[in-house]
Parts: structure tokens; C-alpha cells; sequence
């Protein structure tokens, strides 16, 4: 039954959020949605069904088994997915975030979870994906895996990710969702989305208030 209705969630906002290939220069544009109000000039989206968090179970970067659902129950939390090669978008997002991290108090940074999931498990190794987090925040937990079970896990965020492929100059571009979906601590659910224009700004105001599990 709940995963009857998580699906549906799941297919009205995947019919809603596009892709982004990093590198490429697309707009993955604003997620279009059900909100709580009308947040379209804002950077948060707020959903009126939030999601379920994804069932997944990875490798982190010291390559020890990570349940996403049991280490972040309870604690508020952000997940991205997204690759270590990719050259603006990503880094951009996860730099945003730790610099916005870092004006919480020591508390506040203690009960925020942050969740790297590579879109590129091939090349993104624990090794690798511990090296890249490392200059951002070492803090940030990155997980890696089989590729299916990443691509189904944020399929049920309505974030859609394809294979990495070749371009016409032959580098490897992973083409995925550019949102960040932040978990409550008080329902572990999805109820808030961010676009790829998120900025520090966006992400130091709303933070305090997404640790309490508050609207932004």
C-alpha cells in the first residue's frame, strides 16, 4: 500500500522535473509542481505530497555498507544526485550548500545530513568520491553503488538520471536531475525541492529552518 502511493507521488513529479546534462550548458529549470503556496519566484519548492525517502542502501567513501533511511532517520536532511566529473553544476550545488552549512551554529551542523549520490558509479569509486567531497566539506556523505539501484532510487524522487555516455568529443557526461530534495526530521519525508539556481543566499536563509523541519 505505501509503495502504491509513493509511486504516484513519484510519477506526478517526474513528469514535472527535467534533466540536465552537466557540462552541456541545458537548463534543467525550476521544478514544476503541487506547492503549499506560490513559490515560483522562489528557490524552494514546497510539495503538498512530499515524498517517501528513498530505500537505498550504497557504499559511503570509507567503502562501508550506508542505509540511507536508517543513518538519516530522524535528522534533517539534503540529497543530491550528481557526479564528481561533472564541471559547473554540480560542484556549484554542493559548494553552495557547504559554504551556507558552515554560517549554522555547531549544533545546527551536527544534526544536518547531506547526501552526495553519484550518477557516475563507475568512475565515482569510495576513494574517488571521498577525494572530491573532501575540498568541499568532508562532512557531506557520499555514496556510490550499482548504477540500477541509484538510477530506481531517484526515480521515486522524480529525479530521472541516465547512463553516463560519450560526447561527440568523447567524454563521458552523466545527464541526470539537478535538484536537491531536503528530508524533514520530523516525518524523514521529502517536502521541499530546490533547482540548480539555488544560491548561498537561498540555502543560509532557509537551512535554520528546514533542521526544525519547518516551511522555508
Amino acid at each position: 500500500m505505501r509503495k502504491k502511493t509513493f509511486a504516484m507521488a513519484a510519477v506526478l513529479a517526474a513528469a514535472c522535473l527535467t534533466l540536465s546534462a552537466c557540462g552541456s550548458g541545458a537548463d534543467s529549470g525550476k521544478p514544476v509542481t503541487v506547492v503549499s503556496e506560490d513559490n515560483s519566484r522562489q528557490a524552494a519548492t514546497v510539495l503538498d505530497k512530499p515524498f517517501e525517502k528513498p530505500d537505498l542502501v550504497l557504499t559511503d567513501t570509507q567503502g562501508k555498507k550506508y542505509d540511507l533511511r536508517e543513518q538519516t532517520a530522524g535528522k534533517p536532511t539534503l540529497i543530491y544526485f550528481g557526479y564528481t566529473h561533472c564541471p559547473d553544476v554540480c560542484p556549484l550545488t554542493m559548494n553552495n550548500i557547504a559554504v551556507a552549512k558552515k554560517q549554522l551554529s555547531q549544533t545546527e551542523q551536527d544534526k544536518l545530513r547531506v547526501v552526495f549520490v553519484t550518477t557516475d558509479p563507475e568512475r565515482d569509486t569510495p576513494a574517488a568520491l571521498g577525494k572530491w567531497l573532501k575540498g568541499i566539506d568532508p562532512q557531506i556523505v557520499g555514496l556510490t553503488g550499482d548504477f540500477d539501484t541509484i538510477q530506481a532510487g531517484a526515480r521515486t524522487l522524480g529525479i530521472s538520471i541516465e547512463p553516463p555516455t560519450k560526447d561527440k568529443d568523447g567524454k563521458i557526461v552523466s545527464t541526470h536531475g539537478t535538484q536537491v530534495v531536503a528530508f524533514s526530521p520530523k516525518s524523514d519525508a521529502g517536502y521541499v525541492l530546490y533547482g540548480e539556481d539555488a544560491t548561498v543566499d537561498d540555502y543560509t536563509k532557509d537551512l535554520p529552518k528546514l533542521i526544525k523541519g519547518e516551511n522555508p
